[in-house]
């Protein structure tokens, strides 16, 4: 990797540092090709992104970020899990990491906030954005259903009335 290569690493992962929700920095214990693919389909499917970076070149990148606090994390075999989802990371590589033992969840942070391993995993085990917004529009769309409700039923009981005295007329 020449000069030019490292420096355009940097701005990257920089990047990423200055736009990212959460980091979650993992330590790979000998990972196949195979399993390394089939974490990063998952990554992508959950919407983040899983990318081995030189340690170096990160706690460059960290210089002046939010992240900073992960530096102590950035050593041995490492790569960084990140999404702008909060969680999407988090539950990504610690469902993997359920399923695989030879990755390592070893910290991450959420902006300023720096999390072990444990705060890791209860980051993982949140609902996500998307699930957070499903249960918000049933919590705003129930009230209104009860009201729609409410109002109909006068002119429901009203109607059966009217139908029980004509029925009491026909007779």
């Amino acid at each position: 990797m020449d000069r030019s290569q490292k420096t355009d690493a940097v701005a990257q992962l920089n990047n990423v540092f200055n736009e990212a929700g959460v980091v979650v920095v993992t330590r790979n214990l000998g990972l196949t090709v195979a399993e390394s693919t089939d974490l990063r389909a998952k990554m992508r499917e959950a919407g983040a992104t899983y990318q081995v970076a030189k340690n170096r070149l990160a706690k460059i990148a960290l210089k002046d970020t939010d992240y900073a606090g992960i530096e102590e994390y950035l050593n041995g075999p490492t790569a960084l899990a990140y999404s702008a989802d909060p969680v999407a990371a988090a539950k990504a590589v610690v469902e993997f990491a359920k399923t695989n033992d030879r990755i390592e969840v070893v910290g991450g942070s959420m902006g300023s906030q720096v999390l072990d391993e444990a705060g890791v995993r209860s980051l993982a085990s949140m609902p996500s954005l998307d699930e957070l917004r499903g249960k918000l529009v049933g919590l705003v769309n129930a009230p209104a259903t009860k009201i729609a409700q409410v109002v109909n039923a006068p002119a429901n009981k009203l109607a059966r009335v009217f139908g029980a005295y004509a029925a009491k007329d026909a007779a």
